[in-house]
């Protein structure tokens, strides 16, 4: 280390340029802010997406579309993931508990049994809804279905 190679910490000398200091700094009078308009002024703040009077791109794009707020979303659940779980764990009851401890549906979950794959066991399963194809093959298996 010497002398010619020792240099500050970083973020510990502030910028040379002395703003709003007098005339004779070179950066006086304006303090570099030019003329008028809001931009000069202190306090000076913009909204989030203000494009200086032109239309925001937020109010240009064209939406479309409807949200409904009062959609009940559902988490699907088909046969043949209920068939394999079945072989997996020698389950006789499906619930959504059992799918939650399994890590097939979350906490809050709601659950919806489709009728995609086969199943070949008898199984009673309780769930939130049903669709009319699962339904009937897990009644044609001798199983149950039951709606909490």
């Amino acid at each position: 280390m010497n002398l010619h190679n020792l240099t500050p910490a970083k973020g510990s000398v502030k910028s040379d340029k002395r703003i709003a200091r007098g005339q004779g700094s070179g950066r006086g009078g304006t303090s570099t802010r030019g003329h008028k308009g809001a931009k000069s002024r202190s306090g000076y703040k913009t909204k989030i997406g203000f494009e200086g009077g032109q239309m925001p791109l937020q109010r240009r794009v064209p939406k479309f579309g409807f949200k409904n707020i009062n959609r009940v979303e559902y988490k699907a659940i088909n046969l043949d993931i209920i068939q394999s779980l079945i072989d997996r764990k020698n389950i006789s009851e499906i619930t959504p508990e059992v799918l939650r401890d399994n890590g097939l549906v979350s906490r809050n979950e709601l659950v919806k049994i489709l009728g995609r794959g086969e199943l070949k066991s008898k199984i009673n399963v309780t769930a939130h809804k049903f669709s009319d194809s699962a339904k009937t093959v897990i009644e044609g298996q001798g199983g149950n279905c039951s709606e909490i």
